[in-house]
């Protein structure tokens, strides 16, 4: 197995392979504190390495400030090929709530607080992650945050810059303002809203990475997908995972785990293609 297999898309100017991996889940419960198991979490990030993945999506609101630190542990230096992506944007309470943090002031004392923990001069990508409605996108304008982290890149802080959790509408706004190299929304065989989305974002070149692709806090659930995944002697993840890479070749994905043999067994999805009746039935989940 390899997932080269999967192939590779360009993300900031660089191709990155298609299969990545989210830090989100080596942070404690509830991505809250320090993780179960110190140890493990920096096997997971070399065994991740290792197996090929060059793109790593982290946030310093990930613990706080727990992915980063374990991620700069683990792999630092960083291999030449390893593209970083971080997203700012939100804070965590002291109850471990999701607040938001879009001033100027916060914006900036993020990416200060992101190249710190991770140890760079600057980040290859950040994700501003929109907060209006915590839950998943929503209207409004994004302009003064965005204008904030574009004068960061200007600066020569940030490299590139992306979206996450955003609309459409939000999307051709922040166009006006800054080059936009990729959206992260949550999206995945039964959260589908973004289908007109995705294409038209593969149609400009822009990649989309899908967050929560298996289902988030709430794993996929699902009689069809069990079904397909019995049938190509697969698990339901890894078909949910060969799902998105056929959905359409923009598509990366960062499916998290803080085991090594489960993030084995996310990259084995690499190699498994579904013939046209399972993704027939597997598109019939999102309607």
């Amino acid at each position: 197995m390899t997932i080269d297999q999967a192939g590779t898309y360009s993300l900031a100017g660089r191709d990155v392979k298609r299969l990545g991996y989210g830090a989100m889940q080596l942070a404690g419960p509830g991505v809250f504190g320090p993780p179960r198991d110190h140890d493990a979490a920096i096997a997971v990030l070399r065994a991740a390495v290792a197996a090929g993945v060059n793109h790593i999506d982290t946030s310093d609101f990930y613990g706080p400030h727990v992915t980063n630190r374990l991620i700069r542990e683990a792999l630092s230096p960083y291999p030449d090929d390893l593209l970083i992506v971080t997203k700012i944007g939100a804070r965590r309470g002291a109850d471990a709530s999701w607040l938001p943090a879009f001033e100027r002031d916060e914006l900036v004392r993020a990416v200060e607080d992101n190249l710190k923990n991770l140890g760079l001069e600057a980040l290859d990508v950040v994700n501003l992650r929109l907060m209006f409605d915590v839950h998943g996108p929503a209207e409004g304008s994004l302009a003064a945050p965005l204008k904030a982290v574009a004068d960061l890149q200007r600066q020569g802080l940030v490299r590139h810059i992306g979206l996450s959790n955003v609309t459409p509408t939000q999307f051709e706004e922040a166009r006006e303002i800054a080059e936009i190299v990729g959206v992260q929304n949550q999206y995945n065989l039964a959260h589908r809203n973004d289908d007109a989305f995705i294409d038209a974002l593969a149609a400009q070149g822009v990649a989309y990475v899908p967050f929560f692709p298996l289902g988030g806090f709430s794993p996929l659930q699902s009689e069809a997908l069990f079904d397909v995944a019995a049938r190509l002697e697969a698990t339901p993840m890894q078909v949910a995972l060969a799902w998105l890479l056929q959905r359409s070749p923009n598509i990366l994905l960062i499916p998290g785990t803080s085991s090594v043999a489960h993030l084995h067994e996310n990259l084995a999805a690499a190699s498994l293609t579904l013939p046209e009746d399972a993704v027939a039935e597997l598109n019939a989940i999102g309607r």
